[in-house]
């Protein structure tokens, strides 16, 4: 409950535990049941959940993120009034739309009009409500021309599209939404990155669960980090991110998961150790120890390294690695954080380095080098190696391991101050004629 005065939250989460029973041994036919009558099945318990507390303010964007297994998924069903809960208590307050999995509450032999219909209708709207807003739907969709078809023709990205369109029509207090990114092109994304932008607007409370640690940092106001169904941490959201990579990638995470330890002590073995944290108060470091990210520096137009970078003038960010594994094509970047923590800079490798091989014991320098347009600020700086292909695989990242300072006599009070020409042109009028 809340203290007296203060705003009644929009979901509230009390120690939450949910269980799963798994068959050990499933009886599929008739026959085994009649040969052994008084077989009984026995079964292994599953916690999806285990004593899950938090609570989302309204008009809060809340981001659940974890590993695979983890259960994000569950607790959003369990809110969602999918799953009941076997101990604990969960309210939400005022009308939910969810986006949970893929064609659930779809009729796959039905076209797109009538599932648009049935599920508007199931998420709370009236039957007219309903029928005003399919154009609407289909228009967001993109499958007007596919209105006809029967869903169990559609392709993936087609029901991902139409599914989060119908949600979004439903004028709902809390969205509860998984991995709706997941699936979709491009375009799809932003369109989704756009609506999720104008919920923000809107003040609407949104819980969203992924993987995408860049969609938690844009979005989300605060985060919330699941291991084996125990809660590891709760917080700003660029932490959690961190805290989440580190999860995936750090050699003490692995061998926690190994050993089958519990969630508080998988929240010890990632957030403790000179493994996984610099010197550094605020830095956040993750990698499973393959590279070492061992310093990094700026220099200014001439070469010299500095500590403060003068605006408008070209600079070199410097990072030395060490590598402790034999790496093919790895991936170097670099980002910097303003004093507000947006990222305002980010450049990696990916289309200037490859077919580069690196040997255990073998160390690089690698220069990135950009016309500084930034404006006057204290940025941290973040670096890291990662392994070649999609994802953040990272041999060594060092978010915030330091921080630079861009001055200027001159500034502009904008995020970037780019030098610029300005050319005036007078243009001549014509003589009035009588």
């Amino acid at each position: 409950m809340s203290a007296p005065g203060t705003p009644r939250p929009a979901v509230l989460v009390d120690g939450v535990s949910k269980e799963f029973r798994i068959p050990e041994e499933q009886v599929h036919t008739l026959k085994e049941r009649v040969l052994h009558p008084l077989r009984r099945p026995s079964h292994n318990q599953f916690r999806a959940l285990r004593d899950v507390s938090f609570h989302v303010g309204q008009g809060e964007f809340f981001g659940i993120v974890g590993r695979n297994g983890s259960g994000k998924s569950t607790l959003l069903k369990c809110m969602a009034g999918i799953y009941g809960v076997d101990a604990g208590q969960m309210y939400v307050d005022g009308r939910v739309s969810t986006f949970i999995e893929l064609g659930v509450g779809f009729n796959l032999d039905l076209p797109a009009r009538d599932n648009i219909l049935i599920n508007a209708t199931m998420l709370g709207l009236s039957q007219r409500e309903a029928r005003n807003r399919v154009d609407a739907v289909l228009d967001f969709a993109e499958l007007h021309e596919f209105v006809d078809l029967k869903l169990k023709n559609y392709s993936s990205g087609m029901l991902v599209r139409l599914a989060f369109s119908v949600m979004i029509q439903v004028d709902a207090d809390v969205l509860l939404i998984d991995e709706v990114l997941a699936v979709g092109d491009a375009a799809f994304q932003q369109k989704c990155f756009d609506e999720f932008a104008r919920l923000r607007r809107e003040n609407r409370t949104v819980v969203l669960v992924t993987h995408d640690m860049g969609s938690v940092e844009r979005f989300c106001d605060r985060a919330m980090l699941l291991e084996r169904g125990h809660v590891v941490e709760i917080g700003e959201p660029q932490p959690v991110s961190m805290h989440y990579l580190q999860l995936n990638f750090s050699r003490d995470a692995r061998a926690a998961e190994e050993a089958s330890v519990s969630g508080e002590a998988v929240a010890e073995a990632t957030t403790g150790g000179p493994s996984l944290r610099g010197t550094n108060p605020d830095e956040l470091r993750a990698g499973d120890g393959g590279a070492e990210v061992i310093s990094g520096w700026f220099m200014n137009a001439e070469g010299e390294q500095v500590e403060v970078l003068e605006a408008r003038q070209r600079c070199t960010f410097c990072m030395h690695v060490r590598f402790h594994q034999d790496v093919t094509d790895p991936l170097f970047g670099f980002a910097l954080r303003n004093s507000e923590g947006e990222r305002v800079v980010a450049c990696d490798t990916h289309r200037e380095l490859s077919d580069q091989s690196f040997a255990a014991g073998e160390e690089v320098i690698v220069y990135f080098g950009f016309e500084n347009v930034l404006a006057p600020d204290r940025y941290a700086v973040s670096a890291g190696v990662a392994r070649p292909g999609s994802g953040a695989a990272w041999l060594d990242n060092r978010e915030r391991f330091r921080t630079v300072i861009i001055s200027s006599t001159d500034p502009s009070g904008a995020l970037l101050d780019p030098p610029f020409h300005v050319e005036l042109q007078r243009q001549v009028r014509a003589e009035a004629t009588s």
